[in-house]
């Protein structure tokens, strides 16, 4: 099926690659030249997983363009564009808006399209760019047949190429059955899992096949913000226990493993630390509680949801200054920059949230992370911080290092080269991610996040 995606973002380039992995024709457009041409090279612009190999097989399946082509026959469109957040909370839509009007601009008569939202968009949006595009072909004098539906992606960002060939489920919110059908024949490789799985991103064991939910477009788009929702709420409950658990004298891991072996609660996403980050959890949270209140409807679970993980970065720079006393003068090493592992992303990263307040609190920062040193120096040129290339390197003349991004590379440290080089002793793991014991032996004073 011939499909265009506009927008070359994690949700959009990973979308557009697998699409064309399961053989649809995919042109992906970006305003960008330089991320076309680096695109058309063979290099993915975002670090994924499993992402630059799915390219090099699909590559035969993929054009890139910075403009829409023109929209004739049978095919779908994917808006894939940001939704940053505005001053007063909502979403932006102007990007969304621009697509919508490109693409009306470039459909030709008698054309049969799905325009697909694929971004995370506010409540009613589906209809707001139907109106966009009806308006624009009465204008033109055009007559084709456009519907518009919601698709809202569920990707995790570091896994983004497994969770688009598994998926748990797809949802399409449509009002019309022959939109449902075109995106169900778009999606039927992957609903009835008929593809050669990639080496490099294999099919999961006991995988079963991903359920279909047909609803209506305000259902789809409100479903998108109740995950995410949902999913930054797990996360700050745990850190509000592990809180909890530093002062009964508990091990919040512990606590964690025995309540998510309940089939109710479920163990993903309750991993107490620093909190969560990134650009979808904090913009869709608070997007959501300024659409309830256009309604006067308070979400007082997801409000309290933002402030415990506002608090939790707070609570590291505490648990560092209960342990050294005086932040002033000292040297502190943090390792990982990202939000996550598996990713470059420093969109509301909690790396940059510690940098800032030890800079004020007049320590010596010092930093590594194994991929997204170079896109920091970058989008923040003056970063009061040093980088270094290696974790030893960091370590030299620290007083305490920081665990910051759950990268796998750093369950794996040199301790005790580290340990040798450094002024002091602390290791503070604000991700819970070594063991305490193995820590221990190497010389460090450990401190856990609930621990």
């Amino acid at each position: 099926m011939n499909t265009i995606i506009i927008g070359t973002g994690y949700v959009g380039l990973t979308t557009g690659i697998v699409l064309a992995y399961l053989g649809h024709e995919v042109t992906c457009v970006d305003k960008n030249p330089a991320i076309i041409e680096s695109l058309k090279a063979g290099i993915p612009t975002i670090h994924e997983p499993g992402l630059k190999e799915l390219l090099d097989e699909a590559k035969d399946k993929l054009r890139f363009s910075d403009t829409i082509p023109p929209l004739r026959g049978e095919g779908v469109v994917l808006i894939a564009v940001g939704t940053p957040t505005k001053d007063n909370g909502d979403a932006d839509l102007r990007y969304v808006d621009a697509a919508a009007k490109e693409v009306a601009a470039c459909i030709r008569a008698d054309a049969k399209l799905v325009v697909v939202n694929k971004s995370t968009v506010p409540i009613g949006s589906a209809r707001h760019v139907e109106g966009i595009i009806k308006r624009s072909l009465a204008q033109r004098e055009v007559e084709a047949t456009v519907w518009v539906a919601s698709n809202p992606e569920f990707l995790a960002e570091g896994k983004a190429v497994h969770d688009s060939l598994y998926p748990d489920r797809v949802v399409i919110g449509a009002s019309e059955p022959e939109a449902v059908n075109l995106l169900r024949e778009l999606y039927a490789p992957l609903l009835e899992q008929t593809f050669s799985a990639p080496l490099q991103t294999p099919r999961p064991e006991n995988y079963s096949l991903p359920s279909l939910i047909t609803s209506s477009p305000t259902s789809a788009e409100l479903s998108k913000y109740a995950a995410n929702a949902f999913l930054a709420t797990k996360i700050s409950f745990i850190n509000e226990f592990a809180g909890l658990a530093e002062h009964v004298g508990a091990d919040i891991t512990q606590v964690a493993r025995a309540i998510g072996l309940d089939s109710r609660i479920g163990s993903k996403f309750l991993h107490a630390g620093i909190g969560w980050g990134g650009s979808c959890f904090g913009k869709d949270t608070q997007a959501i509680i300024t659409t309830a209140g256009r309604y006067d409807y308070p979400m007082k679970i997801v409000d309290a949801t933002i402030k415990v993980n506002r608090q939790q970065r707070l609570h590291v720079i505490e648990r560092l200054q209960q342990q050294l006393k005086v932040l002033r003068g000292t040297t502190i090493g943090l390792l990982g920059l990202a939000f996550k592992g598996n990713t470059d992303d420093l969109r509301d990263a909690p790396a940059l949230t510690l940098i800032a307040e030890l800079h004020e609190r007049g320590a010596v920062v010092r930093v590594h992370d194994p991929i997204a040193m170079d896109k920091a120096k970058e989008q923040y040129p003056e970063l009061p911080v040093e980088y270094c290339e290696d974790p030893e390197c960091l370590a030299i003349g620290c007083d305490a290092l920081v665990i910051v991004t759950d990268w796998q590379d750093y369950k794996h440290l040199p301790l005790a080269e580290m340990k040798a080089r450094m002024r002091g002793d602390l290791l503070l793991d604000a991700r819970n991610l070594l063991s305490p014991v193995d820590v221990a032996e190497q010389g460090f004073a450990y401190v856990g996040v609930g621990r």
